[in-house]
């Protein structure tokens, strides 16, 4: 029977949801998500992200099996910031079949350019402050927390529909043995005492002083990222949202300030690696998720470098390399034995000198962002 793609609402949400694991039933590295977590992102009356964007979802089904799903995104603010006119493609899944991937990236070229959009990037999901990125190289390694994996195959999908590469999302890894060095050690402690620099715990007890240090958090990362490609700005909302999600799985020792003569100057989230625990949660539903949390928390040996914000004032003084050394001491005398640093703009050249040269650190996996023209 022929393949028929079409626009679906919000009540067939979890259908959407659910076909994504018709795509993954011989991939032993794809972590399965937490159905409960994948309903509250995509809802567009609670999520805030949606009150400046638009999204609509698309399924290819055939013979009453789906088959592909794609959302295409319009995201009001990106197109603020940028002065352009770019749309995004999101949540991809897709047979290995090219008349069916050309079928979805038509659908969602065709909503996007009835709403004035000139280009298609992607895959995100649903921005850039999400999940996002396509795997291309690393298929042999577990995805760390908030990162994509999906098969092989899809670079070829989406680049043979005409997408071209936008640019590349790199993932190091860190090992807790490299620490161990005098040489880091000594450079850190050069950097301190020049700068004057010294670090602060985010205080997750105290309320009133939590919340400051949110507000704060919050100033710094949509400052530091700014120059960033592609970046946007989040809202006050969408930053207590993701802060409010996070914090139940945030390790208080992984998240602290870098503080410059008693002046805050950047700061660090890292995330222990939940997936490690989720991967046994096969059917994505809460009360397995929690149960695998519960009983493997305590053997997750990786934590995730989600964010690593400096101001742009103190950006070339070393305080970025003195926070990743921070981590490798904390996790000393914990099951924690490695780390990943993700994801670092490919042409973000301090930072990359940072992680390779100073931080001894290896290039893991690459994601990747793709442009397209809608014509």
């Amino acid at each position: 029977m022929s393949t028929t793609v079409r626009p679906i609402g919000q009540n067939e949400v979890l259908k959407f949801i659910k076909c994504q694991w018709n795509f993954y039933q011989n991939h032993p590295n794809w972590v399965p998500p937490m159905i409960m977590d994948r309903k509250k992102l995509l809802n567009t009356k609670g999520n805030p992200f949606f009150k400046h964007a638009e999204m609509q979802l698309f399924l290819a089904e055939r013979d009453g099996t789906v088959v592909g799903r794609i959302a295409a995104i319009t995201n009001e603010n990106h197109n603020k910031a940028h002065n352009d006119k770019v749309g995004f493609f999101g949540f991809f899944e897709c047979e290995n079949s090219q008349d069916t991937a050309n079928a979805l990236f038509e659908a969602a070229s065709a909503w996007l350019k009835d709403r004035g959009m000139d280009t298609v990037r992607g895959p995100v999901n649903p921005s850039l402050n999400d999940e996002c990125g396509l795997l291309v190289d690393g298929f042999d390694k577990k995805p760390q927390i908030l990162m994509t994996y999906n098969p092989e195959y899809y670079a070829d999908l989406i680049e043979k529909f005409g997408f071209e590469k936008a640019k590349d999302l790199y993932a190091f890894r860190l090992d807790r043995d490299k620490y161990q060095s005098d040489k880091l050690n000594r450079l850190r402690d050069a950097i301190c005492e020049r700068y004057g620099v010294t670090i602060r715990n985010v205080d997750f007890k105290n309320k009133q002083q939590y919340k400051k240090d949110i507000t704060t958090l919050k100033e710094i990362y949509n400052t530091a990222w700014q120059p960033n490609w592609g970046f946007v700005k989040m809202t006050d909302e969408e930053f207590d949202y993701v802060a409010a999600d996070l914090k139940p799985i945030a390790d208080p020792r992984f998240v602290y300030f870098v503080e410059v003569e008693g002046k805050v100057a950047g700061f660090i989230l890292a995330l222990p690696d939940i997936n490690q625990c989720l991967i046994h949660n096969k059917k994505g539903g809460l009360l397995g998720g929690v149960y695998h949390l519960l009983t493997k928390r305590k053997k997750i040996d990786s934590v995730r470098i989600v964010i690593l914000g400096v101001l742009p004032e103190y950006q070339r003084t070393g305080v970025d390399a003195v926070m990743y050394h921070e981590i490798g001491l904390r996790i000393q005398n914990t099951p924690i034995v490695r780390g990943e640093a993700s994801w670092i703009l490919e042409d973000n050249a301090g930072m990359v000198l940072a992680l390779q040269k100073a931080m001894q650190t290896e290039l893991d996996k690459t994601y990747r962002i793709y442009d397209k023209k809608i014509t």
